[in-house]
């Protein structure tokens, strides 16, 4: 039976919407997609319907959640996603199902679990590298390091691998408990994982927009929705 992965969506107004990518990207990798909305609280049985769950991307949390005054380049927060999305992680985390977090995805599981964030990363971090491409984010913006006997390690079968990179926001300290499993040439982290869940994985880009570039990208939805189905990684 094919795994249901439920992705979480973003909010406009009094809109629901979910970019088609993330969806193709689990149907790629052999799973079920389902939109999980926000409105009134997620109800038990549509998650444990899902086997999986993926905390999709989108707008700058709140530096209230990690314990910051806002800054000036820091973009606008919607409280209409960010406390049912933080609610509905910390119920999804209890579930010890499979979890993969995309760009805000991950910074908003590193902000839960008690880590910070850069609030501009061209402010604070004044690096040479440009983490917002110009071009489109189907396309390679810089390669990352991946860490040695790191789950993204095994994913991918070595040491290194392309990426995108729409995002001026990063993780600044992880939280207890995460390890980075690869790093981007400046030295921001660009993934990290749970030690102590059994499968929560976050990226800091768009795996779901470079799956028909090259096998590594894919990779990370193929590993992740055979978990989700309950087949052992090897």
């Amino acid at each position: 039976m094919k795994a249901i992965i439920g992705i979480t969506a973003n909010v406009s107004g009094q809109n629901n919407s979910l970019n088609k990518l993330y969806s193709v990207a689990v149907a790629r990798a052999g799973g079920i997609p389902v939109m999980l909305g926000y409105g009134e609280e997620c109800p038990d049985e549509l998650i444990e319907m899902c086997s999986g769950y993926i905390f999709s991307g989108g707008g700058d949390i709140d530096p209230s959640y990690y314990f910051e005054d806002r800054m000036a380049e820091c973009g606008e927060s919607d409280p209409n996603r960010d406390e049912p999305e933080v609610e509905l992680f910390l119920r999804l985390y209890k579930t010890k199902k499979p979890i993969l977090a995309i760009c805000r995805g991950s910074q908003l599981v590193n902000v839960v679990l008690g880590g910070t964030l850069y609030q501009d990363i061209l402010t604070q971090v004044k690096a040479e590298l440009s983490h917002m491409m110009t071009g489109s984010s189907s396309e390679y913006s810089h390669p990352v390091d991946v860490e040695e006997d790191t789950p993204l390690w095994r994913i991918v079968g070595g040491d290194c691998m392309e990426v995108n990179s729409v995002h001026h926001q990063a993780v600044k300290e992880l939280a207890l408990g995460l390890m980075p499993m690869a790093y981007a040439p400046d030295g921001l982290t660009e993934a990290f994982y749970d030690t102590v869940h059994p499968y929560l994985y976050g990226y800091q880009w768009h795996p779901e927009r470079l799956i028909d570039k090259d096998k590594e990208n894919l990779a990370i939805f193929l590993d992740f929705v055979r978990a989700a189905s309950g087949e052992a990684n090897e």
